[in-house]
């Protein structure tokens, strides 16, 4: 891959299964409304960059480097983010789709997510400390061997996270919310009485 570095760049509606983007570093660039399904972003690096109303959806994500980097309204389906390259990741991630995607074994300590589907992600042995969950549907998202410590979830919903399978410290719940914690005990709760 030719090492391109492009810096301060706006890609507007472009279709990049038909045009490829150039290979190389990209900062403080801004992707709205393009598209990348299926695309091959592996070895790419992004930094201070912002994706808007994209379609991420099965890209190739091999050694990509995502550093300060800005999710809001995309389409982000079956994303292996445990392929990326983990020095410096950090990413936040509003009002995004993000089902099937695949967190496995990924440090993302203070990573937000907001108001985002998070349907059917794996965060197995996933390092998830002080994340933010705030508004995310978390249905069938799977949590085992997971670092929730400080992390929240008070205003998430539909999540059932097994106790014994994962490691809690000061995280936070909502009372509406708790039982995706007891779920799995098949017990009864009242909450009438």
């Amino acid at each position: 891959m030719k090492d391109n570095y492009i810096s301060d760049d706006t890609f507007d509606t472009v279709n990049f299964t038909q045009i490829a983007l150039a290979g190389g570093e990209y900062e403080n660039c801004i992707f709205k409304n393009c598209n990348f399904e299926n695309v091959n972003l592996s070895g790419f690096k992004f930094t201070d960059c912002e994706f808007i109303e994209c379609n991420l959806s099965m890209t190739q994500l091999l050694g990509t480097a995502f550093r300060e980097v800005a999710f809001k309204d995309c389409k982000m389906y079956g994303m292996s983010f445990c392929d990326c390259n983990e020095f410096g990741m950090s990413f936040t991630f509003d009002n995004c789709s993000l089902n099937n995607s695949i967190f496995y074994q990924s440090t993302i300590r203070k990573t937000v997510f907001k108001n985002s589907k998070l349907i059917e992600v794996d965060f197995s042995e996933s390092d998830l400390t002080a994340c933010i969950f705030s508004g995310c549907d978390l249905s069938g998202a799977v949590f085992e061997r997971t670092n929730l410590e400080k992390a929240d979830f008070r205003n998430s919903y539909n999540y059932t996270i097994e106790p014994s399978l994962n490691r809690f410290k000061k995280t936070k719940f909502s009372l509406s919310e708790i039982q995706g914690l007891l779920r799995q005990l098949d017990i009864e709760i009242d909450e009438n009485s």
